[in-house]
Parts: structure tokens; sequence; C-alpha cells
């Protein structure tokens, strides 16, 4: 029987499909329904007192699709092994019923305390400042989501420590503007996760990242490969013939001319270990004791192996 090899380790395997989109649309569609108390549109009464339905409205929308969305795709990251996603949403989330319950008590008339909500918005500001940071790890759009959020805060502090009613009035419409560009660049993102799989093209671009990680030198398989490549396709023509040693090295000297002995012996005994080659020894049967490779041929499971890692054979 013919096993099909998985080559990613467990921990790699996603529980659920990718939750972002949805926590993008729920905080696209939580903004839009800021939106219009930020612009001060029906907020308030001819008399200046606090209309109240405004703020209950988007406190709903808060609390449903900014906190409840955000959580359920948090928890989800956290089940596929993205720590980073799963921080960033859950708190997020948090951040969102925050937010409903504030607008909750604006429209009941209960007391605020603006000295708590400015400290938590500075700790928040502080936070995001370095998040923003990792998110151009992943796309350039990521980085512009962050620092639109970077931007709203600083309107809410400034708007915090400031009393004068006039600039306190145009940090309101600062705030009005980076929230209505957040939710347009969450709806961005979120269609882009949702409909560039399914279109298999990206319809909506999100840009590579701005910043590159440091890597760490990458296993050089070239050895091996070249091993596999010219005993599968010795096989090809000749069947399970055995290929003398010699003329083995003599072929990975023209492909690889750093290739030495010393490098192609201990590749080829691992491959037999593994099960993908059969070797014909001379002068005892164990290569720890002075046995040495007279020739060999790659087994079926090698032969299967190669084409499933290399020729991609179960993939359409």
């Amino acid at each position: 029987m013919i096993r099909k090899v998985n080559i990613s380790s467990g921990g790699e395997v996603e529980v659920f499909g990718n939750p972002a989109p949805l926590g993008l649309l729920g905080l696209a569609i939580s903004c839009a329904a800021l939106v219009p108390v930020a612009f001060g549109n029906n907020a308030f009464t001819p008399e200046g007192a606090i209309n109240p339905a405004p703020f209950a409205t988007a406190a709903v929308f808060a609390l449903l699709f900014g906190g409840i969305c955000q959580l359920i795709s948090g928890i989800m990251n956290f089940a596929n092994r993205n720590a980073f996603g799963g921080t960033i949403f859950t708190a997020f989330a948090f951040n969102w019923f925050i937010t409903a319950g504030t607008f909750i008590a604006v429209a009941k008339g209960w007391p605020v305390d603006h000295a708590t909500v400015l400290a938590t918005e500075i700790i928040l500001f502080v936070a995001f400042i370095f998040l923003t940071y990792g998110f151009g790890f992943f796309s350039s759009t990521l980085f512009l989501f962050l620092l639109d959020i970077d931007l709203l805060y600083v309107c809410k502090i400034a708007k915090g420590f400031t009393h004068n009613p006039v600039i306190a009035a145009w940090l309101m419409k600062g705030i009005g503007v980076f929230t209505l560009l957040l939710g347009l660049i969450g709806l961005w993102l979120a269609l882009a996760g949702l409909l560039n799989p399914v279109c298999g093209r990206p319809l909506f671009r999100i840009g590579g990242p701005l910043f590159k990680p440091s890597t760490r030198p990458a296993f050089d398989f070239g050895i091996r490969r070249a091993i596999f490549e010219y005993l599968y396709y010795h096989w090809k023509s000749s069947g399970f013939g055995e290929v003398s040693i010699e003329q083995l090295k003599a072929e990975l000297a023209q492909k690889l001319p750093s290739a030495a002995a010393t490098e192609v012996i201990p590749e080829i005994l691992y491959l037999w270990e593994y099960g993908c080659l059969k070797l014909t020894l001379v002068n005892g049967d164990d290569p720890g004791k002075g046995a040495e490779v007279e020739s060999l041929r790659l087994t079926s499971g090698g032969i299967d192996l190669y084409e499933q890692l290399i020729l991609r054979k179960y993939e359409g």
C-alpha cells in the first residue's frame, strides 16, 4: 500500500480555517457603527444633552461584532497555535467590550471615569506601537492597519489631556476619520482573506512584508536530492538494476563539484537506514565495522518518496 507522506509537523496542522476574516469583518462593522457618534451625528440633542439612542445602538454592534466576533477569532487563532493572532484578536475583543460598556454607560447617564479611560488608552497606545512593528513582518497593509490605530489613539489621548473645546472638537473629527479608515482597511483585509483563496488570485492585494526576520541557514538538500534524482531516472530506464558507487560518485561530481566522497557516503547510509535505498556491501554487512558500499538502487519506498516530495504526484 502506498503511504502518503505528510511533511508538516503535527504542530503546524490548523484545527480551524483562517479565523482572521471573521475578526476583521466584525471590526469593520463595529467601526461603521461608531463613525456617526465620532462625527457627532445625532449624538446630542439641540439643547446639548446626550442623545442616548446612537450610543446604545453603537454599543450593541460593538458588543456583538467587535467583541464577540473578535473573541471567537482569537480563540480559533490560539487553537491553530497562532499566539500572535490569538493575542491580538482576544485583546481587541475585550477592548471592544469596554467600548460597548462605556457607550451603554453614556446612554444610561452613568458616570464614566475619564482618568481611568485615559490611563488605559496610554498603555494600549504603547502596546500598539510595538505591535505595529510586528505587523510589518506580515504585510504593508497590516502595518498601515496598525498605524491607523496608533494615530487614532494619539487623537484620543490628546483629547483626554486638552481642555480647549475647539481643539477637542477637531480631535474628535480626527477620531472619526481614523475610525472610518480603520473600518475600511479591516474590510479590505477581511475580503482579501475570504476571496483571494477562492478566486485563486490577489483580488484584494495586501502587499508583502515591510521587514524581514533574521533567518538561520537553510538545510542543504543538494547532495541528497542529486542521489535521488540520478537513481530515480536510472530506475526509469533500467528497472531495479543497481548502480556502482563509483558511477554514482562520478555523476555527482559533475553536478555537485563540492560533493566529496566523505559527504556522499553518510547521505547514502542515512537513506539506506530510512528504507529508501537497497545497498550491496562488501567486506561485511555492517558499514560501522568496515563494510563498504559496492552498488545501490532505490527501493519502492524511495521511489514513492521521491515522486511525492519532488514530483508532487498527489497534487492536482
